[in-house]
């Protein structure tokens, strides 16, 4: 700033108004551009600081949904496990063989086993509440989490719905067809009835609905952590 006053003052005592003018010209554009470039510094260090904010909601959010994915899979196995199992059922009493009614029994009083993923809480609901979907600027990953919620609720739906059907309708069947300490059946012309066999069938039309909803919360986990993996592997390069 002095060398600037001193060749002001030079030019002054000069009278060489010319030089002078063209001087206070070039001053003035060497200040525009130092503010210029303070703004365009500041502006990259905001983003910076707002990039790297989103990057680790992205790998918290990557943690989350891929702890939700291993739950998910633990559930989909035990439910499927006891699908077999009841198809299983189903198809000895269909064809009314009474000479396997021991496994009949066991796999009559695990009737009672259902998955339960029972997931809490909304992602997408926090995200909008909390304000941190403003520093996320991949839209194909916000609406992936909205989209997978929607999952959510229709998988916890669904166990709802498999909970009230055996509380209200399985329960109070096979606690009097079957001893729950050995599994004997006490009533086989009960459990060969069609009427139990149309209580089978709906549990399984419910366990296979589950089961497909299951595998579509799987795959939109697997394409969020795509879309996550992207966004993280492009900081690195």
């Amino acid at each position: 700033m002095k060398l600037f006053q001193k060749i002001r003052k030079t030019l002054i005592k000069e009278g060489n108004m010319k030089r002078y003018l063209l001087y206070a010209i070039g001053e003035i554009l060497l200040v525009m551009i130092g503010i210029s470039l303070a703004f365009q510094v500041n502006n990259w260090n905001d983003n910076r600081i707002k990039r790297s904010s989103e990057l680790r909601y992205y790998e918290n959010l990557k943690n989350q949904i891929s702890g939700d994915k291993m739950l998910i899979e633990e559930q989909k196995k035990f439910n499927n496990r006891y699908q077999e199992q009841f198809t299983y059922a189903a198809h000895l009493i269909e064809v009314n063989d009474r000479t396997k009614m021991d496994s009949l029994g066991i796999i009559v009083r695990d009737f009672t086993q259902y998955s339960d993923f029972d997931r809490q809480g909304n992602i997408y609901e926090t995200m909008v509440n909390s304000g941190e979907i403003k520093i996320l600027h991949n839209s194909d990953i916000v609406n992936g989490i909205q989209y997978l919620e929607e999952k959510y609720m229709y998988l916890n739906r669904m166990e709802h719905i498999h909970y009230e059907a055996m509380m209200k309708h399985v329960i109070p069947i096979i606690t009097t067809v079957v001893k729950f300490s050995t599994a004997e059946i006490q009533k086989p012309e009960l459990i060969y009835h069609y009427e139990f066999q149309n209580l089978v069938f709906s549990l399984l039309q419910i366990m296979q609905e589950k089961d497909d909803v299951y595998n579509e919360a799987i795959n939109q986990i697997d394409n969020i952590l795509e879309l996550i993996d992207t966004e993280l592997h492009q900081n690195n390069l």
